[in-house]
Formats: structure tokens, sequence, C-alpha cells
């Protein structure tokens, strides 16, 4: 969905305290970066930050939503949760919440460990 140029402006206005927040335009989105980090993204003019298993039950606990990409698949959705209109409005509020979505972005995803290749038996 589209995302409206004020409220693009609003969004980056309020994260201001976090330091130098990029944006890229993506998938009808627009992607937020801090330090080439993807931590969250708005989509419909709605705000989403990265979510762990440690900051979930922040945005739970306050009935916000996982951003669900396919509108046909409910069930599908991403580590990306609405950031509560509450937290938006205050600048000091939302950059901690922003820090620690940046935190987790930045943590490198750990990799399946390779499956040893099995080795034939030698020809005789």
């Amino acid at each position: 969905m589209p995302v409206a140029a004020a409220f693009l402006q609003y969004v980056l206005e309020q994260l201001g305290r976090l330091g130098s927040v990029t944006h890229r335009r993506m998938f009808g989105g627009v992607g937020l970066y801090r330090d080439g980090v993807f931590f969250g993204f708005i989509d419909d003019d709605t705000l989403y930050f990265k979510v762990d298993d440690t900051t979930r039950p922040d945005y739970e606990s306050r009935h916000m939503q996982p951003f669900r990409p396919y509108k046909n698949k409910p069930e599908v959705s991403m580590t990306y949760y609405t950031v509560p209109v509450d937290v938006l409005d205050d600048p000091e509020e939302l950059v901690l919440w922003a820090r620690r979505s940046v935190a987790i972005a930045g943590v490198p995803k750990k990799k399946a460990p390779r499956k040893k290749a099995k080795r034939a038996a030698p020809k005789k």
C-alpha cells in the first residue's frame, strides 16, 4: 500500500533523536535503516518495528499485530509488529523502541549447521 509523504516525514522527524535514519522505497512501502541495518518499515501509513522473543510481549500486551504481507494468507506473519500510536507520538519513547529494534535487526542470523557429506566407500 502507498505511504503518504507527510506520514513518512512525520516518522522520520519523530525518529530524529535516533541518529542517521535512512529510508528506501520497497514493495509499495518504505524501509527504515540505521547504519545500514533494516529495523522497521512503513506500509499503508502504519509503522512496524522488528521484534524478537524479548520484545514481542511489549507489542502483544498492547494488542499490536504482526505484519501480514498476504491478505489471502492471514496465517503468514513476519517478525515486525505495529508500533503503538502513543509510542509513535512520543519521540523519546519511540527512540527507545527503535533502538531495541535496531539491536535485534543487527544481530546476525544463525546459520543452520552444515551436514557432513558421506564419503563413498573406497573402490576395490
